[in-house]
């Protein structure tokens, strides 16, 4: 009753499954092991947030350029404040406003944006406390550039003079006339009665959509091999049924048996 498994046709049904079961096992363990990196890569980043809290500042370029390791660290340099943005639809404790963003002209010539805090509200360059005057040194937590449209609001349409959406050397080069460094620096403390913006994880550290998405793939793929393992099962089992129908001569007039 089982020689149909042997027929031209069943040899290749039973060797797409055989090829693709562990295939969608593979698949699904990959994706798995993406997740669990991306755990593991969330608790570090906490761990690590927590000793940049309590490090020593080190000087700017010692940290240069921002990765993973370096994103979060305490950083000092020293400079005089130049030219002024804001960065608005910035939440801040389930608050809307705006980051009041100052560019730091160190003595090597590159300028430094610097977030001297968050303001509540619409972005006003009014209420902008105005900078500090003379030669300054900060502290604060060092980060990396921000990717436009991916955090901050959306500069499509076009935002009002002063204004920009994301904190990125290349959005800034184009609206202030020095080079900027790939990079951004966030104080410990905000400065002039502004609040302190926290420091944000380093990018593909954090659980977040892509992490959740890889964890969604795994079920996927486990889901697609536990579907092929049922349709194999199926498709034998009607071929069964019709085998023995054949044998008990209660096929349907003009069908014949399947050949073996």
């Amino acid at each position: 009753m089982y020689r149909f498994l042997l027929t031209p046709r069943w040899w290749g049904i039973n060797l797409f499954v055989l090829l693709a079961i562990p295939f969608c096992v593979f698949m699904g363990s990959w994706q798995l092991s993406r997740f669990e990196s991306r755990v593991a890569d969330h608790r570090e980043a906490g761990a690590q947030a927590a000793a940049d809290r309590t490090q020593a500042a080190r000087p700017l370029a010692e940290l240069l350029p921002v990765d993973k390791q370096t994103s979060g660290d305490q950083v000092t340099a020293t400079g005089r404040y130049g030219k002024q943005l804001l960065v608005p639809g910035r939440e801040l404790d389930g608050s809307t406003g705006f980051y009041v963003l100052t560019l730091l002209r160190t003595d090597g010539g590159k300028a430094l944006p610097v977030v001297r805090g968050w303001l509540p509200g619409t972005a006003d360059p009014a209420k902008a406390p105005a900078p500090p005057a003379g030669d300054v040194t900060v502290t604060g937590a060092l980060q990396a550039s921000e990717t436009p449209g991916d955090n901050g609001v959306s500069a499509r349409g076009g935002l009002p003079a002063g204004q920009t959406a994301a904190i990125s050397a290349a959005s800034l080069v184009n609206l202030v006339p020095y080079d900027v460094y790939d990079a951004w620096v966030t104080l410990n403390r905000g400065d002039s009665g502004m609040k302190a913006v926290p420091a944000a994880a380093a990018a593909d550290t954090g659980l977040d959509l892509k992490a959740f998405q890889n964890l969604g793939y795994t079920g996927e793929w486990f889901v697609f091999a536990g579907f092929v393992v049922f349709m194999w099962f199926r498709l034998m089992r009607r071929e069964v049924e019709f085998a023995r129908d054949a044998e008990l001569g209660l096929l349907p007039e003009g069908e014949q048996p399947a050949a073996v």
